[in-house]
This record gives C-alpha cells, sequence and structure tokens, in this order.
C-alpha cells in the first residue's frame, strides 16, 4: 500500500499560483490514471488536472475557490487501498515504494492565499492600511463597489475567526448607507449610475472578462496607440480557396479558412522587419528571435483568448492550417493548456468574421503590434492594363496595425503592414497544399 501526493503542476512560465474551481472526485471514489481529479484555473487559462496514478482518493487538501501555489501538494491518492485521512490535512505520511522502502513525509499545512494572509493595506483604489485581514476576493469586491476601509471594518464577519467572507459583503450592500456615493455609481458626467431597479440589469462580470478589461486597460495606459491601414486585393486567395477546399476537406477531414494564409503573410513580413516582432523592458527593446503568432479567437461564452502559434515561421501552409484548427478547436472547448496562451510576440485578429470593414485593435502586452484583418468584399476596382485602365470585380480587404509608437515608428509600422498586404496580393493560385 502506498500514497502518492498529486501536486498543483507548473501551469506555463510566470504562473505560479492557480484557483481550484471544481473537484471532480471526493474522497473515497476511484480514479483511474490520467483521469480528471479537479479544475483549476489560472489567469491565463482553465484546465483540468489529471491523476498521476491509479487509486483512491483518500484526501483533499484544499477547498474549492482557494488559490493554491504551484508545486503544492492539493490531494493524496492511495495506490491499493483507502488510507486513513489525515487530520486537518498535516501529520506523518507513511509512504511505501515499490521496493517496499518505508520513507516518513512531513505534510506541512497547505499555503491558502485564499483568506487568511493578506492584508488590506498596499492595495490600488483607494483602501489604506488595516490591521484586519481581508481575503482577495473581498477586497476586489470592496474596490469595485467603493466601500471605504471604515465601512469594511465595521462589517459583522461570519468565517472563520470572524473574517469578512463573500457572502458577508454582498449582504452589506444592500444596507449601505443611501447617501453614501461610491465611485462606482457615478458616471463621468458625475450622475449617480442607475440601480437594479430602474429598469437596468446589473451584471457582473465573470473572471475572464475582469482579466480582458484589467489587460487592455493597462495596454493602453502603457503603449502609446499608432493604427495604419492598408487595402489588399486578395482575389486570387479566394479563387484558390473555393477551388482546393471540397478536396482539401475530403482528404483532411477538416476545413481549410482564410486564417493560415494570413498567418503566412504575417510570418513572412516579420522576418522582412524583425522589429516588429519586439517587447519593452523599461528603456530596453527586446528582440525575438521567435515568431510567435498569437491568433485571437472568440468564444461561445463572448470573451476572448489568444492561443498561441510557437515558432510559426517553422510550419508549412498545411502545419499552418493543422495548427490553427486545433488551437481554435481547443479553445472553444476549453481545452487549452496555460502554456498555449502564452509566450506571443506578435498577433493578429480577424475582425471579418464578423463583417466589420476594419479595426483598430488594442496591442497585447507586452508586445509591440497587432494586426486586424477585416472582412473580405467583392467591389468594383480600377485596374492599369496594357490597355488603358479599366474597371473590374475584385475580392478586397482592409488591414490594420496598431503598434507601440515608443519602439515603433510609423515607417516601419506602415511598411511592415503595406508588405503584408503585398504577400496576399502576390499568392500564386495554382498552389498546392
Amino acid at each position: 500500500m502506498s500514497q502518492v501526493e498529486l501536486i498543483m503542476p507548473k501551469m506555463g512560465e510566470s504562473v505560479f499560483e492557480a484557483t481550484i474551481i471544481k473537484w471532480l472526485k471526493n474522497e473515497g471514489d476511484k480514479i483511474a490514471l490520467d483521469e480528471p481529479v479537479l479544475e483549476i484555473a489560472t489567469d491565463k487559462v482553465d484546465s483540468e488536472i489529471p491523476s498521476t496514478a491509479e487509486g483512491t482518493l483518500v484526501k483533499k487538501l484544499f477547498k474549492e475557490g482557494d488559490v493554491v501555489q504551484v508545486g503544492k501538494t492539493i490531494a493524496l491518492i492511495a495506490t491499493e487501498s483507502p488510507t486513513p485521512s489525515l487530520p486537518n490535512g498535516k501529520g506523518d505520511v507513511r509512504v511505501h515504494s515499490n521496493r517496499e522502502e518505508k520513507k516518513s513525509i512531513k505534510i506541512s499545512e497547505p499555503t491558502i492565499i485564499h483568506s487568511d494572509s493578506l492584508p488590506l493595506g498596499g492595495i490600488k483604489g483607494g483602501l489604506t492600511s488595516s490591521e484586519k485581514f481581508f481575503s482577495p476576493l473581498v477586497r476586489n469586491i470592496a474596490k469595485t463597489e467603493g466601500i471605504s476601509i471604515d465601512e469594511l471594518e465595521s462589517i459583522s464577519g461570519t468565517g472563520k475567526d470572524g473574517r469578512v467572507t463573500k457572502q458577508d459583503i454582498i449582504s452589506f450592500l444592500p444596507n449601505r448607507k443611501k447617501e453614501t456615493i461610491t465611485p462606482s455609481s457615478v458616471s463621468p458626467k458625475g450622475e449617480a449610475a442607475p440601480s437594479p431597479g430602474d429598469g437596468v440589469e446589473i451584471i457582473e462580470m465573470d473572471r475572464m472578462r475582469k482579466l480582458i478589461a484589467d489587460h487592455m486597460v493597462m495596454s493602453k495606459r502603457v503603449s502609446p496607440h499608432v493604427t495604419s491601414y492598408v487595402e489588399a486585393d486578395v482575389t486570387n486567395i479566394v479563387k484558390w480557396r473555393d477551388k482546393i477546399k471540397k478536396e482539401f476537406e475530403q482528404r483532411e477531414k477538416e476545413k481549410i479558412t482564410y486564417t493560415p494564409v494570413f498567418a503566412e503573410a504575417i510570418v513572412k513580413a516579420i522576418k522582412d522587419f524583425p522589429m516588429v516582432n519586439v517587447s519593452v523592458d523599461g528603456t530596453k527593446i527586446i528582440l525575438h528571435r521567435n515568431i510567435n503568432v498569437g491568433m485571437a479567437t472568440a468564444l461561445p461564452s463572448g470573451n476572448l483568448i489568444v492561443p498561441v502559434i510557437k515558432n510559426a515561421d517553422r510550419f508549412n501552409l498545411l502545419g499552418l492550417t493543422k495548427t490553427i484548427n486545433d488551437l481554435a478547436a481547443r479553445a472553444r472547448a476549453n481545452k487549452l493548456v496555460p502554456d498555449e496562451v502564452q509566450g506571443g510576440t506578435f498577433t493578429f485578429t480577424n475582425v471579418g468574421v464578423f463583417g466589420n470593414v476594419m479595426g483598430a485593435p488594442i496591442i497585447n502586452q507586452p508586445q509591440a503590434a497587432i494586426l486586424a484583418l477585416g472582412v473580405i468584399k467583392k467591389k468594383p476596382v480600377v485596374m492599369e492594363t496594357e490597355f488603358g485602365d479599366s474597371i473590374v470585380i475584385r475580392s478586397m480587404m482592409f488591414l490594420s496595425l496598431s503598434y507601440d509608437h515608443r519602439v515603433v515608428d510609423g515607417m516601419l509600422g506602415g511598411s511592415f503592414l503595406r508588405r503584408v498586404a503585398d504577400y496576399l496580393e502576390k499568392f500564386d493560385s495554382s498552389r498546392s497544399i
């Protein structure tokens, strides 16, 4: 009989903790090797944690909602038969290896950043120092609702040691003094925002929307945005796709879209103008040798996620097609792992899928540029021929590039964008894939 510790894994670089969203198994449940045991969420993506052994779940060391540091033991699994659970999640555990050697492992008290260890002081948003301790969730609610430190300390907590819980602060909100006007309830013009009884519905942002909001505000604050626009004739690409899409789907059992062609043109242009593939660290410019292209993907929830095509310059057109289809499908099914949504050096977004002609996207920090692709539309175009000018019907689209003017000047940004359009216009419609 032996016990195996299920560890909070490293979910990618710069990810040091994760929140337990849901336990999929209860204590006493049988677990197969690689069977999902719990769902977690990081500031990058949601994931399932599989079992590293076959056996029985004998102890859960954290609760749903707890924030756990990477490397901490989150559960104990008995590999042959149930083992008595540990009191209060700590104590000595007898662990038998395959050679029947016995070890004594001391499991320390779990480090939970959930409620008991973080002071209110130092939090941005107007809250000052306090002798009491409040959970990050309570502090975030207080910051959003504009609750002062005096108000927060006046709330009677029902949690451990009298601490204020989420329900405590939510119950407090309707009972606040009517004359109290909070920052969150005042519009930019100084008017009080409508309350739920004034013909409006108040919708709380979900976790991902809050992260997106913070990221977008930070990007506009950090980077001086400039946006350039070009129009490209993509008739050859449209004809090529119409010609090969049925055969491709029959052969590969998946569809081919315009996206891999766009990605290929972007990668080629980055090779020509590598200084758009940079990020900024203070007064230092970080030039990235790897071309890791992020593709903004809309989710069924209405939120947005950016899976990354790592080393995109190493793929041919078929490889790009396969990779893009896979990442997009798993993104919409919430099956991405954290490493697949980080490390990007350049991002593109296709606003054309929503029928938009063009857009001025916000830079995906810490990158220096993001390209938007507009809708492809047929329109009359004047073309020069050996017989003179003529008006013809062509498939046209706008491309726009938002870039960080600290490091990307107009000449570089405009030249790069024009080069992407040139590669699209020169696409070989006789090409095979």
